[in-house]
């Protein structure tokens, strides 16, 4: 979105805030990236909606907030003064960045399919069913005709994570542990671009369906894992934000603002 207007990349769609103002009509309209409405929304969070998965040495600073779900979001949170300026990114559609031998045989797997590999198609929801058939075809595990059935027919992302809890299943739970991994090193990429030394938030609806995972460590050792600047990345706050309103209270409070 530029000025005020959207042009849609997976819809027909475009949007003006213009357009809007005299068609709803309404004296004042403003258009969010969900990204941005989402940054809103976890400054408003209360401590019981946020979980903490590093409690840091938080200093006076620039935020970050990353977010999988449907797509992968990120935004940036500016401390200008006393005020706090949210700042939309495209940062989802940024590439696919491998670590290891594992991860660049899913490069590879991916672009025969993609062409070019945004780290977007690994974190989000679709993201699960191309860990999966990767794991799947290069006979990483052997597939459950059980659980392929039931990804057939189903949401293969919530069939899944829930055959990983549930029962253990060795593909589904080795999907699971590559896509926590894997995002707790894009949460620490975007730490480093944006100097989030006052904290990162995960939001999105993906982080607190698979709490339990993002709990284990395997996330915050891959957010840490960063050279020479892993002891910068020792003191940054991570928390995942429980609710997953956030973007909805975030456009609330920008609305109010408005007013």
């Amino acid at each position: 979105m530029v000025e005020g207007r959207c042009v849609a990349t997976n819809l027909p769609w475009i949007i003006d805030e213009q357009v809007l103002s005299r068609a709803i009509p309404a004296a004042k309209v403003r258009l969010l990236n969900d990204l941005e409405a989402a940054g809103h929304g976890v400054l408003v969070l209360p401590a019981n909606e946020l979980r903490a998965l590093q409690v840091g040495a938080p200093k006076r600073g620039n935020m970050a907030v990353i977010a999988a779900g449907t797509g992968l979001g990120e935004a940036l949170i500016v401390r200008e003064g006393d005020r706090k300026v949210v700042i939309a990114t495209e940062g989802g559609h940024t590439d696919f960045a491998p670590r290891g031998d594992l991860e660049e045989d899913l490069l590879r797997y991916l672009r025969k399919e993609f062409g070019r590999v945004s780290v977007e198609r690994i974190l989000a929801g679709p993201g699960f069913f191309n860990l999966y058939r990767f794991l799947r075809d290069t006979g990483w595990a052997e597939e459950s005709p059980e659980v392929a059935d039931r990804v057939r027919s189903g949401d293969p992302a919530a069939v899944i994570t829930s055959r990983a809890a549930s029962d253990g299943d060795p593909l589904c739970v080795k999907v699971v542990e590559m896509f926590v991994s894997i995002y707790g090193a894009e949460a620490g990429n975007l730490a480093l671009k944006t100097l989030a030394v006052a904290g990162v938030v995960v939001a999105g609806g993906i982080a607190p369906r698979i709490i339990d995972w993002m709990t284990t460590g395997s996330f915050m050792t891959a957010f840490k894992d960063k050279g020479r600047l892993s002891p910068l990345m020792d003191a940054i706050p991570v928390q995942v934000a429980l609710n997953p309103k956030a973007p909805l209270l975030g456009a609330a409070e920008v609305a109010c603002q408005l007013i």
